[in-house]
């Protein structure tokens, strides 16, 4: 039986959100998933001369094909998908800053590419390179913005609590842009940049997660859901 009084709403693009829901596990309320985003794919190469690869989102490891070398991804669900597709991977278990951390401890020499979509924070290839490294980027997908579907306008002006996982600044500013709400929201940022552009929401809660990942993200979120 599920709680009537809130709902869970994942904004993420399709696959990560269902797999998200998996991971959330049996909540007892409703979820419902309306991406704010698609990944589409776009037409790329991959320099001959690569050395490893780096992962900052498994849409990355998503879009290229995988080879028996080394690659850094930011956290454990991108390792585990690039080690299905047969990448030598391993998990700097944080956000960017703790990859840049990893990359730069290893100290890898030969060209590292990393694969990201259009849209990227962080600028991690100029500060690998800032840092004496070979490193170069190629944009390996493109993230489409997309309207709200009906389910979640209905249920973001509702009767219902809204409990709003929030996983990346864009994700933030785009859900802002597509307000104002008049169903309560309680916000489950993943890092404080996110809480930033999420505050423009007026949630009346607004919980960062005490580290950026999914594991994290599900403790606050069920914190949150056991206090509605």
């Amino acid at each position: 039986m599920t709680h009537q009084n809130h709902t869970i709403l994942l904004t993420r693009p399709v696959a990560a959100a269902r797999a998200f829901t998996e991971q959330l596990g049996d909540l007892a309320c409703e979820t419902l998933i309306s991406p704010v985003q698609a990944i589409e794919p776009v037409d790329f190469e991959i320099p001959t001369n690569m050395q490893a690869a780096i992962f900052t989102s498994r849409n990355g490891v998503d879009a290229v094909e995988g080879r028996p070398i080394k690659c850094w991804c930011v956290g454990k669900a991108t390792m585990q998908a690039a080690k299905r597709k047969g990448w030598l991977a391993q998990s700097a278990d944080g956000d960017a800053e703790a990859l840049l951390k990893r990359v730069l401890a290893d100290c890898p020499s030969g060209l590292l590419v990393h694969f990201r979509g259009h849209f990227a924070r962080g600028n991690l290839v100029e500060r690998l390179c800032n840092e004496g490294l070979c490193a170069q980027d190629v944009i390996a997908y493109k993230q489409v913005s997309q309207p709200l579907n009906a389910q979640a306008k209905t249920a973001l002006n509702g009767a219902n609590q809204i409990i709003l996982p929030i996983f990346s600044p864009r994700s933030a500013k785009q859900l802002v842009q597509q307000g104002p709400f008049s169903a309560t929201i309680h916000v489950v940022a993943m890092s404080n940049a996110v809480a930033s552009e999420a505050a423009a929401l007026s949630p009346k809660q607004l919980v960062i997660s005490t580290e950026p990942n999914a594991t994290s993200m599900i403790a606050a979120i069920k914190q949150v859901a056991n206090g509605l």
